[in-house]
């Protein structure tokens, strides 16, 4: 079933999260600051490791370095105009107000946006999903779902409940990329993957950036990116085919 990865995902979240829930009751608030910290730094590492590596990889061409940077710009300057991060902020305060019941209720909202970017964007996203939609295999979306759950306890300890909020998330995008790609019967080619998973990996060094509170950057504004981080690479790839002799 082209959605038994993306459901295996969303069960990991919420297992987590309701384990760093009930640790979270019992952990000291310099001890959650630590483990904000500790996961800001993880995060910043992860993102660098996969912006490197597919900034690197043979399948994207040398010289579309440069679509992955238009891609993050372009897609920066589509969500600020759609004011992508005002409206995810406006809806993660909507379950503020609805589920907080004054247990520190400006964490719900960090906690649902801050989640959600993090076990939805990056490679594994992409590739796990495109790949259970197409056959059927949930080998990649296995180890997403591992990696998210441990790092939803830490998540839920640190910033509480609305990380239950992030499983929503997980289901929609994830299930969203598994559907189109079961419909269509083809993934993307893999230099659109790796300039994609690149975009993404920049998005993330934001994430821990903002965890670290050393700069909130605007990231979800940037989500469009991932979008034009496929379009940009085939753009570049046409222009080099018409220049060829």
């Amino acid at each position: 079933m082209f959605l038994t990865g993306t459901l295996l995902n969303v069960a990991a979240v919420l297992i987590g999260t309701t384990v760093g829930v009930l640790a979270g009751s019992r952990v000291p608030e310099r001890m959650q600051r630590t483990l904000t910290d500790g996961l800001g730094l993880f995060t910043i590492a992860i993102g660098i490791a996969l912006a490197l590596r597919y900034l690197t990889d043979p399948a994207l061409p040398m010289g579309d370095d440069l679509a992955v940077l238009g891609a993050l710009l372009a897609g920066g300057a589509v969500g600020e105009l759609l004011r992508l991060s005002d409206r995810l902020d406006a809806l993660g305060d909507w379950f503020q107000r609805k589920l907080a019941r004054g247990d520190q209720p400006s964490r719900v909202s960090e906690a649902f946006v801050t989640a959600s970017l993090v076990f939805c964007v990056g490679p594994l996203t992409i590739l796990g999903s495109i790949q259970n939609g197409l056959t059927g295999d949930i080998q990649l979306l296995g180890v997403k779902s591992l990696l998210d759950g441990v790092a939803s306890i830490a998540f839920a300890a640190a910033l509480g409940a609305g990380v239950y909020l992030a499983a929503l998330t997980v289901l929609v995008v994830q299930g969203g990329i598994a559907t189109l790609a079961w419909a269509a019967g083809a993934g993307l080619d893999p230099g659109s993957i790796a300039a994609a998973s690149a975009v993404g990996g920049l998005m993330l060094v934001g994430v821990g950036l903002g965890l670290l509170d050393v700069k909130r950057i605007r990231v979800v504004n940037m989500l469009p990116g991932l979008v034009f981080a496929p379009l940009f690479v085939w753009l570049a790839a046409a222009i080099r085919g018409a220049l060829a002799p």
